[in-house]
This record gives structure tokens, sequence and C-alpha cells, in this order.
């Protein structure tokens, strides 16, 4: 399964992060926008582009030490399609240099709707008999409040595309646990009745590394259930935001980790995205600003688990 890959890759860079590549306008330095509004004007196109331009250079400084990033389709999808193909060709340059691409998107639907999501972001689609890739991420954040009605037709293009899908279970908002944090009538919580159907829907789709393609996103503002987690989903790998500007620590994300060092990948996006901010940094050096938080990132993260194995 694409967890297998993703895996892999952690271990090779023994690096278990993920960069998330949610760009606002102002997090670009002013050199690489007005490039852009210079050709494009002040247009979505030319917004799009110096996301593009953003993106290209992250992606560049950081693809041999991180192992992973996490475009947010929000915050391309606010500049129309302009700002949906800049999504695509982020997710297909940080791809040919060899990163694991979530998308986060957070998609919820049932039946055929949620195949068409699985199809666009996953899969491939058919056009009069022709198949094509639309998005090709390797794994999708999804919603799975809808039961397995919204999650069974994802499956089948992970076992058979060799994808992966992170449902929300714990996530790392404050006001996550209104809803999550409510005890069933059986004693569990709505997070952990979730965290316990990833179990059974990934049992359908196995890796060979001994976690499923269903992982469940465990925010890192929530290190007691991090734990509780970890320990009650042993075959679900887990994506966990939160480190960083939302307050998560390296300490706090260590209980997501197995006796092995595996098992979950860390997510910062502002933090590495507007490092050159925090450095006062030359603008120009914004790329290698954000190579150099995300390296400290690694070595706070691997002080606390030790060698992935």
């Amino acid at each position: 399964m694409s967890f297998d890959r993703l895996i892999k890759n952690i271990q090779e860079k023994q690096n278990p992060t993920v960069a998330g590549l949610d760009p606002k306008l102002d997090y670009i330095p002013d050199y690489i926008r007005e490039a852009a509004y210079s050709r494009y004007g002040k247009t979505l196109e030319g917004a799009a582009e110096a996301l593009y331009e953003f993106n290209k250079g992250l992606i560049d400084a950081l693809y041999d030490i991180v192992p992973a990033v996490k475009p947010q389709a929000a915050y391309y999808e606010m500049y129309g399609w302009q700002g949906v193909r800049i999504l695509e060709r982020t997710i297909s340059y940080a791809k040919q240099k060899g990163m694991f691409v979530i998308t986060d998107g957070k998609r919820n639907d049932i039946g055929t709707t949620m195949e068409a999501y699985a199809k666009a972001h996953l899969g491939v689609t058919e056009i009069e008999g022709q198949t094509v890739t639309s998005f090709g991420a390797d794994a999708l954040t999804v919603n799975g409040y809808l039961g397995s009605d919204g999650i069974r037709p994802l499956l089948e293009i992970c076992k058979n595309d060799d994808k992966g899908i992170f449902v929300l279970v714990k996530t790392s908002n404050p006001s996550s646990g209104q809803l999550q944090d409510r005890t069933l009538d059986d004693g569990l919580t709505v997070y952990r009745t979730m965290g316990n159907l990833c179990e059974e829907w990934g049992s359908l789709v196995m890796g060979t590394a001994d976690y499923s393609g269903v992982g469940a996103v465990v925010g890192a503002t929530y290190p007691q259930q991090l734990a509780e987690l970890r320990k009650a989903l042993p075959h679900t790998f887990f994506l966990v935001p939160g480190y960083g500007a939302q307050g998560g620590g390296a300490k706090d994300v260590a209980p997501a980790f197995d006796e092995n060092g595996n098992g979950a990948v860390i997510n910062s996006s502002r933090g590495i995205m507007c490092a050159w901010k925090k450095e006062n940094a030359d603008p120009k050096d914004y790329a290698q600003a954000a190579r150099r938080e995300a390296m400290r990132m690694r070595d706070e993260i691997i002080s606390c688990i030790g060698t992935i194995r």
C-alpha cells in the first residue's frame, strides 16, 4: 500500500515529517509576487503563479530531507480554476522530486459521489475508454463521519492503485471535543469509535509494514489521546497536525510513534513556509530558511523518539 512507500521514505531520510503547503500571498516574498503580477496582473492567474513559484522553491529545498508534502486544497481553490491548476502542478512537481504527496481535502460523501472524489484525487478518470490522471496524489484526507458508506468507495482505489487515506479521528482544533470527546452508549468516545473503524476498514487494505492504507488524523495538541490511540490502533498510521504554530512540540507528538519509531508523520505548515519571516532572513533566502526549520524540526523529533527502524 502507499503508506509502505511513505514509511520507506521516512526511514531512508530518518525524518517522520511532512511539510504543509498551505500558501497565502502574504507568506510569499515580494519579488515572487511582483514577477507573477508583471506577467499576469493582479489577477487569479497572477496569484496562482506566485503560489506555484513559491511552492517550487520550497520543494527544491526540502525534497532530499523531507519525505512528504501536504497541500491543503482550500488554499488553491480560493484562486478559482487557476489555483486548482496550481494544485495539480504542485502535486506533479513534488512527485517528480520523489516526495510522497498527501492532499488535504477532507472530502466527505457517499456512493458514486465519493467514488468521483476518489478518482479525482487518487485514481484515474475514464474518458471514452481512455484513462487519465487528474490530480494524482498518493493519499487524501477524508471525513469519515458519514460512516462506511463514505469510506468503502475509496478502499478499492487504495488497493488497486497503491493509494492511502487519512480519516479524521481526533483533530487538533480547540473545539474538536464538542463532538469527538463525547461518550457513546458503549462507553467509548466518538474519536475512539472512529479509530476502531479505521482499524476495521484498514484490514481490507493491509500493507507490508504492519500498517494499513487507512490512516488517522490525530492532533499534536492532544498528546494523551495520541498515546491512547497509538496503543489501541496498532495497524493505523497517523497523520499528526498541530505541530509548531498550533502549539504542539516534539514531546507532544512522541506518543504517536510505535516502539520502532514508526507509525506517524508530523505536519508543519506555517512553521516551515514562514521560517524566513521568523528568522528575519533575506526574502530570497526563504527556501533555505524553510530547509533549516525542517531540519530543526526533524532533529527535535528524532531526539525524542530515537532512530527509526
